[in-house]
């Protein structure tokens, strides 16, 4: 058995607010139990994650899953609760 899974989709043209709605939609939708991931198709020459790219806002807000793409590349951060090895 396969549950449906709920896809929300913002498109818009640039400096419109897309960035901002999705920094308030992500905490929303965790705090209801949904699990978040982000997909941003950007041009060729993209960066990630670092303050003020969206990867990095959609990242601080929550989202499980951010991701980029772009035609010529892909990257992916995920969330991952995984305690380093202790050394003894």
């Amino acid at each position: 058995m396969c549950k449906d899974i709920p896809v929300v989709l913002i498109i818009g043209k640039q400096n419109v607010g897309k960035t901002t709605l999705i920094k308030l939609i992500i905490p929303r939708l965790k705090k209801k139990g949904y699990r978040v991931g982000t997909i941003k198709y950007n041009i060729p020459y993209f960066e990630i994650d670092y303050q003020g790219k969206d990867t990095y806002t959609y990242y601080k807000a929550g989202a499980d899953v951010v991701s980029i793409s772009s035609p010529e590349k892909l990257a992916i951060i995920k969330r991952v609760n995984r305690r380093p090895p202790s050394i003894k």
